[in-house]
């Protein structure tokens, strides 16, 4: 990614969190991997503390507008964030529907 700059930074105590919106100009769109580098690294966060909610840009634009979260621990995260949540008891009513098919 060649440059970036800070759009709108706010603090949400609420949630214990710093949401954030970037903008970054770049040949191709980023991936997540890539934004979740650059955010730890310029925030000085660890990779886990960080969420990024949405990567868009236009028709032939080379600008990408990011909106992330970067929270004040990973238990923060796992506290707040229902996708995490919902993901894991969906996992796990998975597993337990297959051992049910099986037996």
């Amino acid at each position: 990614m060649e440059k970036f700059k800070i759009i709108e930074e706010r603090e949400n105590p609420l949630f214990k969190r710093k949401e954030i919106k970037i903008s970054i100009d770049a040949e191709v769109s980023p991936n997540r991997a890539d934004v979740l580098n650059l955010l730890s690294e310029k925030f000085s966060v660890p990779a886990d503390t960080i969420i990024i909610r949405k990567i868009s840009g236009k028709f032939g634009s080379k600008n990408f507008t990011i909106s992330a979260d970067i929270y004040s621990s990973g238990e923060e995260k796992e506290n707040t964030e229902i996708i995490s949540k919902n993901r894991e008891i969906k996992k796990q009513a998975g597993e337990e529907v297959k051992e049910q098919q099986k037996g």
